[in-house]
């Protein structure tokens, strides 16, 4: 049984897929075993009412987070660990030390549109900016330098004419879920 640990900041749209993919089977002989948050969040309470245990932590400073996370990890021993719109970003030593295990699902096609301060919505807002004429989502490796780790797997689409950055989330959204369970239903961890 391959064993998940998701972190989050928010509504927890993507984790709220992953507990529906176990469910349905669409994700195979995987279980959910732990949530973090950097904050308190709507995904919290989800997470709450599937009983799965959950730690809400405190941004105080980077380093002191991500030994927080670790101390935790270590206790639950997961195979693998979503970022699942998870903001804080993990020190160096914490990478190194959950390297191959630690995935992050991006908003756009990686190298582009990524690093500190592009997600969700500043991603979308961009891509229309620049008048990209494609998109999508990548699921990749987390590693020391920001959104540069290894790729998994990553689909595009097409932006149409008229596109906003609030049409292009709701596309994005769907290839993410879709790469997400494929990437971790792929992974050997």
């Amino acid at each position: 049984m391959k064993k998940i640990a998701i972190l989050v900041s928010g509504k927890g749209t993507n984790m709220k897929h992953i507990f529906q993919a176990i469910k349905s089977r669409m994700l195979y002989n995987s279980m959910v075993n732990l949530v973090i948050s950097d904050r308190w969040c709507i995904a919290i309470q989800y997470a709450l009412e599937k009983n799965i245990p959950v730690f809400s932590l405190i941004r105080t400073n980077k380093k002191f987070l991500s030994k927080e996370i670790d101390n935790i990890l270590d206790i639950y021993i997961p195979n693998i660990i979503v970022l699942s719109g998870f903001l804080s970003i993990l020190d160096t030593k914490f990478c190194e030390k959950w390297f191959s295990k630690v995935i992050n699902i991006h908003p756009s096609l990686l190298p582009k549109y990524g690093g500190k301060g592009m997600y969700g919505m500043k991603v979308h807002q961009e891509v229309i900016k620049n008048k990209e004429k494609i998109s999508g989502a990548t699921v990749h490796y987390v590693t020391k330098n920001v959104d540069l780790g290894d790729v998994i797997l990553k689909k595009k689409c097409k932006i149409d004419s008229g596109e906003t950055p609030t049409s292009l989330s709701k596309k994005v959204s769907v290839i993410e879920k879709e790469i997400l369970i494929q990437s971790i239903n792929n992974l050997k961890n």
